[in-house]
């Protein structure tokens, strides 16, 4: 009696290959969309369409929507000076800056 050990497997649909073939190009696409966009994982200061501005005489600020006026009591960053990402350069600087009634960048006194 003769036997035959080998097993016979049927090979992949033309649909499950197409599948996977999307999905691997997807992957693809996004890995190199995040390359070159510059995608980090930094926290933005504010969310698209918004500027941040600095409270008066303190360190808090806001968000205020592109083409709006500060609310009372907050000015506009100085040029150059503007914090993009929490924890960035800018940002950590206006923890222990502000500006005053005259627009004069003055240092925060400890504790205030």
């Amino acid at each position: 009696m003769l036997t035959n050990n080998r097993v016979h497997r049927t090979s992949a649909t033309p649909a499950a290959r197409a599948t996977r073939s999307v999905r691997g190009l997807v992957l693809a696409c996004a890995a190199a969309a995040a390359v070159l966009t510059g995608c980090s994982m930094e926290e933005a200061t504010c969310g698209g369409g918004e500027y941040p501005v600095l409270s008066i005489g303190g360190t808090g600020s806001a968000c205020v929507p592109n083409g709006e006026e500060p609310p009372e009591g907050y000015t506009r960053y100085p040029e150059g000076k503007v914090p993009e990402h929490v924890g960035d350069k800018w940002d950590t600087y206006w923890q222990t800056h502000t500006v005053d009634e005259h627009g004069k960048i003055v240092e925060v006194p400890e504790g205030g």
